[in-house]
């Protein structure tokens, strides 16, 4: 495939990655961040928000599970994984959050776990999308061309 249509296929698959919702303007932003002098950044930023999602959706599952539930607990990683995927700008992931943090607020167990399993998928998909859009963003640069810039309004 030659990198202008490669490049086509970039620009389509990230329109269609806001037109879903599960990336916003921050997205952007990010992408804005990277330059020659940092050609990894946004990779590195992905990862580090794969890595701590991780951990925080581990770390959540542990405490909804637990005889004695400790909202404040759910609550405090609730509200550190809206911060970081509004941070990449995952909006789906980041209103899942808002909507688990306010279960824990009234304290309904059974809707906070139901929620869990919402923000579980919603990190799921916006990973896979990301690879996707890593994977190509590598195939374009392996192949001489650079990412287009994108505006988003």
């Amino acid at each position: 495939m030659e990198v202008g249509q490669m490049q086509r296929q970039w620009m389509g698959y990230m329109k269609s990655l806001f037109m879903e919702g599960f990336l916003d303007g921050q997205f952007l932003q990010l992408q804005q961040l990277q330059d020659e002098n940092n050609p990894e950044f946004v990779v590195e930023v992905v990862s580090l928000f794969f890595e701590d999602s991780e951990r925080i959706l581990k770390d959540l599952s542990f405490a909804v599970d637990q005889q004695s539930v400790d909202f404040k607990k759910i609550d405090a990683h609730v509200h550190q994984f809206k911060g970081s995927s509004a941070s990449i700008g995952a909006q789906r992931v980041k209103n899942a959050c808002i909507a688990f943090r306010n279960f824990c607020e009234e304290q309904n167990i059974d809707a906070c776990r139901s929620c869990l399993q919402q923000v579980k998928q919603e990190y799921i998909h916006v990973k896979n999308k990301l690879e996707t859009l890593l994977r190509l963003e590598q195939q374009i640069v392996a192949a001489g061309g650079s990412i287009p810039m994108m505006e988003w309004n």
